[in-house]
């Protein structure tokens, strides 16, 4: 353990997508596009069902929850991303390596945990409507909610921690765009066989476990839907999980894909991909998911445009 302590690094190297300048400014340009609308999506997600009252129920305060993760884990890369694009040492503190890799893998576990959540709500909402509103009360909701946050900060805590006391050496170089926990483990110096069956024990834990949840509700749900008599009612009944179940595919699928199976090694390139995509397209895609596919929010939106322009028509008269 001398050995290791005299050679413990302070600071990794990001290699990023690209060592093209060309290349990285226009990589800025597309991420920093992306950054804002994910921001401005999310938050005006949250303002939206804060101000209309007819959104005051379990499903959108569960979508409130999920667009703060969403908002928070696109801000611990993007603003780190878009700075390293346009800088030529792309260095990034030991501690903040830590930190990054603290909310990242935090933030993600909150999100797996709440989709889980936000299944059991579509579940009693379709299973058993007349209790729905029994059932899905607002202890209930925020018992859930700060549920997933302890989950995932837990999880996230405990990773961090085995992780960074790891001795890295003299490596510090990391082929990625973040400091992402494959990653940052691959980097150590010694046998890190115990630190993968903890990722195995979390992936189990945090997105296997809610993952099956998800699917045990789903089923419940098509065989309820499956024994509507009526057309329509079969409809409206699947047009309240649409949502919900295109985020869960999206969600679920990409990161069981990274996290599931820690020994293999699927080509650098790839994982900078795949990072992308949970890191920053799925965070901007999940407004829209909700707006344009719900019914309720596009109505909540027009009620809004509307206020907004009688009280432009009144200031302008």
């Amino acid at each position: 353990m001398g050995m290791y302590n005299q050679t413990w690094v302070t600071e990794f190297i990001l290699l990023g997508l690209s060592s093209d300048w060309d290349t990285q400014v226009s990589l800025f340009v597309l991420f920093l596009v992306m950054y804002l609308v994910t921001v401005l999506g999310n938050v005006l997600i949250v303002l939206l069902i804060r101000l209309d009252s007819r959104l005051h129920t379990p499903m959108y305060f569960f979508l409130t929850n999920l667009s703060i993760v969403d908002v928070s884990y696109a801000t611990s890369i993007v603003p780190q991303l878009l700075v390293h694009f346009l800088s030529e040492h792309k260095a990034i503190p030991y501690l903040s390596c830590a930190a990054q890799l603290f909310f990242s893998l935090g933030l993600g576990g909150i999100e797996f945990v709440l989709l889980a959540v936000m299944a059991y709500d579509r579940y009693v909402a379709v299973c058993d409507p007349l209790r729905y509103s029994a059932i899905m009360h607002g202890g209930l909701c925020t018992r859930l909610a700060v549920s997933c946050w302890i989950s995932g900060s837990i999880n996230s805590m405990l990773q961090t921690a085995i992780t960074f006391q790891l001795p890295m050496c003299t490596n510090n170089i990391i082929d990625h765009l973040s400091c992402e926990l494959l990653a940052v483990v691959r980097l150590a110096c010694v046998d890190i066989s115990s630190n993968e069956v903890a990722i195995m024990v979390s992936s189990i834990v945090l997105l296997m476990t809610p993952f099956f949840l998800v699917l045990l509700s789903y089923v419940r749900i098509i065989s309820t839907i499956l024994k509507i008599q009526s057309t329509e009612g079969r409809k409206k009944a699947f047009h309240t999980c649409a949502s919900h179940l295109t985020v869960v595919v999206l969600c679920y699928g990409v990161t069981i894909f990274t996290y599931i199976q820690p020994n293999s090694s699927p080509n650098v390139l790839q994982e900078k991909l795949i990072s992308i995509f949970y890191a920053v397209l799925t965070p901007m895609l999940n407004p829209m998911i909700y707006s344009l596919r719900n019914k309720e929010v596009k109505g909540a939106w027009q009620k809004l445009s509307g206020q907004f322009s009688g009280l432009r028509s009144k200031l302008s008269a």
